[in-house]
């Protein structure tokens, strides 16, 4: 029995929320004397709650902060291969409690403009209050963003269509595509062939088959609300884009990496 069967099994007896409640629980209680020392090192750092920590990256401070600081280098190393980071208009779709989008400010130039939005109105809340100089938006889950038309010159997504069902997919990069400046640039992350060995046998048959899997009986949106790419159903996904990068990561020790999809909206002929 794998990972996929044991946890089709939590999702049909609905014990996956406990279980990743006392998830949460475990690593609280297995980082306090980490997290405490960073704490303590670094006064100065405002820390969202932790379980709004834990569901964006567990609950490890020094993880949340600065391993997120170098990911917003990382992310914006891909973008500066197609456009200078000057005058930008930025949004992370799916932000979070502000993980990465609080350190753009730091790497970009004073006329771009930060946008960041989430469904989720605690980690919302919380980043209009602590992060100053970004434009926080509550969105719902259904693909509906207060943006003009052709609006951004980059938009970033950290595991956010890893956690929406295939009807959500297709609705939100249509609205993905709606508030994109032609000639904008759109950074994913996905579960591509990487994490196969977590799928059970009748997942796998409909990821080789090219159909997305997906887990749900759980909140839609929520960690524990997982979705598996296959290269033929993203290809088909982001058909209106223009594909300029697939990138396929390397393992973390045991841990899997997600794919990274650059794509870009046509200019207009």
């Amino acid at each position: 029995m794998n990972k996929g069967d044991v946890s089709r099994m939590l999702r049909a007896a609905g014990l996956m929320h406990l279980t990743d409640v006392m998830r949460y629980r475990y690593y609280k209680f297995k980082n306090s004397k980490k997290n405490q020392q960073f704490r303590k090192e670094h006064p100065e750092v405002k820390l969202p709650p932790d379980y709004h920590i834990y569901e964006s990256f567990q609950i490890d401070y020094e993880e949340y902060y600065l391993k997120s600081r170098e990911s917003a280098e990382w992310v914006l190393g891909f973008l500066k291969k197609y456009k200078p980071l000057e005058k930008l208009t930025v949004l992370d779709w799916g932000c979070g409690p502000g993980r990465i989008i609080r350190h753009l400010p730091d790497f970009l130039d004073a006329e771009s403009r930060i946008f960041g939005t989430d469904y989720n109105e605690v980690s919302i809340n919380w980043c209009k209050t602590n992060l100053p100089g970004i434009d926080f938006n509550l969105n719902g889950l259904e693909a509906d963003l207060p943006y003009d038309n052709d609006f951004f010159d980059f938009i970033y997504g950290i595991s956010i269509f890893t956690h929406l069902s295939e009807k959500m997919h297709y609705e939100w990069i249509e609205e993905l595509f709606r508030v994109m400046k032609p000639g904008g640039v759109l950074f994913l992350t996905m579960h591509g062939d990487a994490f196969i060995p977590k799928l059970s046998k009748a997942e796998l048959d409909d990821y080789k088959s090219g159909r997305i899997v997906v887990r749900g009986n759980v909140k839609e949106g929520h960690r524990t609300f997982a979705a598996f790419h296959p290269e033929a159903f993203t290809k088909k996904l982001f058909s209106k884009f223009n594909v300029l990068e697939h990138v396929t990561q390397k393992p973390s020790g045991e841990k899997p990496q997600q794919d990274i999809w650059i794509i870009q909206k046509p200019i207009a002929s």
